[in-house]
């Protein structure tokens, strides 16, 4: 499993502060806002399913989810909102793709770009990083709900690409077309993973290791702390104890 795919994991299975909670409220009523656009109708919109379920998952409120929804579709007035990204490199030359929504260009790329520099990273050009990513889904799951044969199984029938372990998780990778199908297909299986999004994965891997390793977390920490940062991609690979021993 990737290095980034396994900080994400430590981060869900270490659950939300409050503080972090209304952050991520504050993240979902943007991703609901801009996932309408595509349409209100959740059945045809797979993206906003995918908003409406973490929103659930949260428990939001009802009536915040279908407010934030109509000012998508237009409905009601609301805060121009769009999807922006910004490619920079962190210590140790390690890749990073930030993925934001904002209604504040400005602002962000100047909150961004300060974060990059304050934890040893520079903010590059568009391009300068992407072509080492690719758009996937990636649904993580605990390793004690289903045996190797029954995951690849699973998987492989509902659509996956490719299923990957360590040994704590099986890492399910999709298209982002079979996305929803391999996701349904694994809850109607009675499996509830740990984490599931179809963000950036990086097709090649820069290892750090001790205080570069760390500053590189804090880096990741840092933009994923930020309002306006929805997603945060990026190819490091850090040993597994030191990542846990950062959790």
């Amino acid at each position: 499993m990737s290095g980034h795919s396994k900080w994400s994991s430590i981060k869900h299975k270490k659950g939300a502060t409050d503080a972090k909670r209304g952050r991520a409220f504050s993240k979902l009523i943007k991703e609901l806002t801009v996932a309408a656009r595509g349409g209100g109708d959740p059945f045809g919109n797979p993206r906003l399913r995918k908003a409406i379920d973490d929103a659930k998952a949260l428990n939001m409120p009802k009536d915040t989810m279908t407010n934030a929804i109509k000012r998508g579709t237009g409905e009601i007035a609301g805060a121009a909102i769009e999807d922006i990204s910004y490619e920079g490199y962190g210590p140790g030359g390690v890749a990073v793709f930030v993925e934001c929504q904002t209604d504040n260009r400005v602002r962000t790329v100047a909150e961004v770009r300060h974060i990059f520099a304050k934890h040893g990273g520079n903010l590059g050009e568009s391009g300068s990083v992407a072509w080492m990513f690719q758009k996937k889904g990636t649904i993580i799951i605990d390793k004690s709900a289903a045996d190797e044969e029954r995951m690849m199984e699973l998987a492989l029938e509902a659509g996956a690409e490719d299923v990957a372990g360590d040994e704590e998780t099986w890492e399910v990778i999709t298209s982002p077309e079979d996305f929803n199908a391999v996701l349904d297909a694994v809850k109607a299986a009675g499996i509830e993973p740990i984490s599931s999004d179809i963000t950036m994965r990086p097709t090649n891997s820069v290892q750090v290791t001790g205080s570069t390793a760390q500053q590189v977390l804090r880096l990741m920490e840092a933009l994923e702390d930020n309002e306006d940062v929805s997603n945060v991609a990026a190819n490091f690979d850090i040993p597994a104890e030191e990542m846990e021993a950062a959790g």
